[in-house]
């Protein structure tokens, strides 16, 4: 119950479509199998991934499994050092004494409990009305071959590339959610910077080659700009692997 209610006020809270932002707002998951406060916020996350920008707010949702909860008893399949360091690097610029979970960071300039409904979606509305700086537009190519474009005036940044999968679950054996089936959307399966803006621009063809683990129906490929390692998030872009 107390699940279907924090599904229920965020989408009460969010913004009517008459108040979507011309750029997405990115909405960062810091979560982990391993941590017991942590499904509401993943429910949260999948809500949010499921929202319609057609018709309401269009939000790009990045769930960041992190490390430090894995132990003898379970082991987060998801879960990634990398993603620990950039918690930490989060951390750091918000002035926290240390990381925790569940925490979601709004676009780069909010950091907020994961689980907290009213003011993630106070954030998710402050955001939708902040217009964003850069232009991102992702194309496919070819295969799995994809142009990268971003331009942003007077802005330095790096852009970052990730692969996000929605619909997967665990059924977790042993630790604080041991007997637990865990349902995920916008598991970042990759994460990396391609490159930085040079005078305002930034042109790139990439290679997206899937694992074979991924479902492809199932992936997104999602393109963001960023000021250093834990600043603004600039803008964003987004585009179904299958399409």
């Amino acid at each position: 119950m107390k699940v279907l209610f924090l599904l229920a006020l965020i989408a009460a809270c969010l913004p009517s479509p008459a108040f979507a932002a011309e750029n997405p707002v990115v909405v960062e998951l810091f979560t982990s199998e391993g941590c017991s406060s942590c499904p509401p916020a993943d429910a949260i996350l999948a809500k949010l991934s499921q929202m319609d920008a057609t018709k309401g707010p269009d939000i790009i949702v990045l769930g960041e499994h992190v490390d430090y909860w894995n132990h003898p008893a379970w082991t987060d399949r998801f879960s990634s050092h990398d993603f620990t360091v950039r918690q930490q690097e989060y951390a750091q610029h918000f002035g926290l004494a240390s990381p925790y979970t569940p925490q979601m960071i709004i676009d780069g300039q909010q950091q907020v409990l994961g689980s907290d409904a009213n003011n993630i979606a106070h954030d998710i509305d402050s955001a939708l009305k902040k217009n964003k700086p850069a232009a991102i537009t992702v194309a496919k190519v070819n295969g799995n071959a994809y142009q990268v474009s971003v331009k942003a005036e007077n802005e330095k940044g790096r852009v970052y590339l990730a692969v996000t999968e929605d619909g997967l679950s665990s059924e977790v054996k042993g630790g604080e959610n041991g007997g637990r089936t865990l349902h995920h959307a916008g598991v970042v399966r990759e994460l990396h910077s391609i490159g930085s803006l040079s005078k305002g621009e930034f042109q790139k063809k990439v290679d997206v080659p899937l694992q074979h683990d991924w479902n492809p129906a199932n992936l997104k490929l999602v393109v963001f700009l960023q000021q250093g390692d834990a600043g603004p998030i600039l803008g964003a872009a987004s585009i179904r692997l299958n399409e």
